[in-house]
C-alpha cells in the first residue's frame, strides 16, 4: 500500500473527525440549552427553535446576520495572518476601534469625489491600522517583550486615545454625546438589498479573504510566516528573515483590522459613535481558531458565529428567557467546536486501525507477487 494512499486516509479521518466532532459537539451544547431554558422559561421548545432557525423567519433576520459578518471577515482574517506567524497578539480589538476614528477623520472631509472618498477613507484606516499593530511586534523583536500582553495593553491605549479624540478633538457639538460630525455622502458605501443593511463592503470581504489566503498559502512570504510561526529556529536557519516575517504579518494584520474598521464605519453608520471598544477584535481572535488560522476557512467560522450571535438575539427579544443563559449557549457551543482534544482518542483508534489494516495488507500483496 502506498504512501499516497494512506495519507489519503489519514485525510479522509480527519474531515470526518472535525465533521462528526463538530455535530457531536452543537449536540451536546443544544441539549444543554434544552435544559437550561427549560429551568427558566415556560416555553423552552419555543426558545430552541427561535435560537435554531430564528434568523431564518425574515429577510431583515437573514440580512443581520450577514451584517454581523462583515466587519468579523475582516478581524477573523487579520488574525489568522498575525497567528499564523506564531505572535499571539491581541491588539485587534483596539485597532478597530481607533482605525474607525481614522476613518471619520477623512470621511468628514468635503470635497472629495465619490469614487476616491471611501477607497481613501480605507487606506487611512489601514495604515493606522499597521502603524498599532507593528509596535507590539516591534517590542517583541527589540525587546523580547510578550506579545500577549503588550498588544492587549494596546487596546486600553487605543481606547482611551480614541476617548480623548472624540471628547475633544473630533466631537460634533450638534450631535448632544460624543460623536463625530456626520460622513460625507460621497465616503459612504451603498445599500446591496432592501429591508437590510447589507452593503457593498461585502464584495471587499470576499475578496480580501481569496486574496489572504493565496498570499498566506501561494506566496514565498507567506511560506515564510507560516514557518516562522511553526518553528522560528528552524525558519531562521533555513535562512528566512524570522524579525521581518513578524513585522510584516503583524502590520499585514492591522491593516487588514483598520479596512474592516472603515468599511464598517461606511457601510454601517453615519457618524463615528462608538462609546466603547466594540468587541470585533475578541471575536476576530475566536474565529481565527475556529478557522485553524486559515482565511479560506473564516467565511464559514464567521457565518456560524454570526448565526448564532442572531438567534440569541431572536430568543432575547421574543422569548422570557435571559440574555445570560442565551450568552452561556453560545459559549458551550463556540467551545466544542473549536476544541482540538475533543474525540481526539476516537480520531487516533481510527487512524492506528487503518494503519494496522494496511500493514497487514503489505504481506498478502508480496505473496500475491
Amino acid at each position: 500500500m502506498s504512501i499516497g494512499y494512506k495519507q489519503k486516509n489519514v485525510e479522509g479521518i480527519e474531515r470526518n473527525f472535525t465533521m462528526i466532532r463538530t455535530l457531536i459537539g452543537v449536540g451536546i451544547a443544544l441539549l444543554l440549552a434544552l435544559v437550561l431554558i427549560a429551568a427558566v422559561s415556560d416555553r423552552p421548545w419555543q426558545a430552541l427553535l427561535g435560537f435554531l432557525i430564528g434568523p431564518f423567519t425574515s429577510v431583515n433576520r437573514m440580512g443581520s446576520v450577514v451584517e454581523k459578518a462583515i466587519p468579523l471577515v475582516f478581524t477573523g482574517t487579520a488574525v489568522c495572518i498575525i497567528f499564523s506567524c506564531g505572535q499571539i497578539s491581541l491588539a485587534v480589538e483596539g485597532t478597530f476601534y481607533l482605525t474607525g476614528i481614522a476613518c471619520a477623520a477623512v470621511a468628514t472631509k468635503t470635497g472629495i469625489a465619490a469614487g476616491i472618498h471611501p477607497f481613501l477613507c480605507i487606506l487611512a484606516a489601514g495604515a493606522a491600522g499597521a502603524v498599532i499593530c507593528a509596535v507590539p511586534a516591534i517590542m517583541y523583536i527589540k525587546f523580547d517583550t510578550m506579545t500577549v500582553v503588550s498588544s492587549l495593553m494596546i487596546n486600553f491605549l487605543c481606547l482611551h486615545i480614541g476617548t480623548y479624540l472624540m471628547h475633544y478633538v473630533m466631537k460634533d457639538p450638534a450631535a448632544g454625546f460624543d460623536a463625530s460630525a456626520k460622513y460625507e455622502a460621497t465616503a459612504r458605501l451603498s445599500s446591496l438589498f432592501p429591508k437590510t443593511n447589507i452593503h457593498t463592503g461585502l464584495f471587499i470581504a470576499i475578496a480580501l479573504v481569496v486574496i489572504s489566503y493565496l498570499v498566506l498559502y501561494k506566496s514565498a512570504w507567506g511560506y515564510g510566516v507560516r514557518m516562522t510561526g511553526e518553528n522560528a529556529k528552524f525558519a531562521r536557519f533555513s535562512g528566512i528573515h524570522v524579525a521581518k516575517m513578524v513585522l510584516t504579518a503583524s502590520m499585514a494584520g492591522g491593516f487588514i483590522t483598520g479596512m474592516g474598521g472603515a468599511v464598517e464605519q461606511l457601510g454601517m453608520y453615519k457618524r463615528f459613535s462608538y462609546l466603547g471598544l466594540p468587541g470585533h477584535g475578541w471575536n476576530g481572535i475566536m474565529i481565527a481558531v475556529l478557522a485553524q488560522n486559515n482565511p479560506r476557512n473564516v467565511p464559514l467560522a464567521v457565518l456560524f458565529v454570526a448565526y448564532i450571535s442572531v438567534g440569541a438575539d431572536v430568543v432575547n427579544r421574543t422569548c422570557d428567557v435571559p440574555i445570560e443563559i442565551i450568552n452561556i449557549v453560545q459559549a458551550v457551543i463556540i467551545m466544542f467546536v473549536a476544541s482540538d482534544r475533543f474525540l481526539i482518542e476516537w480520531k487516533r483508534k481510527k487512524i492506528v486501525e487503518m494503519s494496522q489494516r494496511a500493514e497487514a495488507a503489505v504481506p498478502q500483496n508480496m505473496e500475491s507477487r
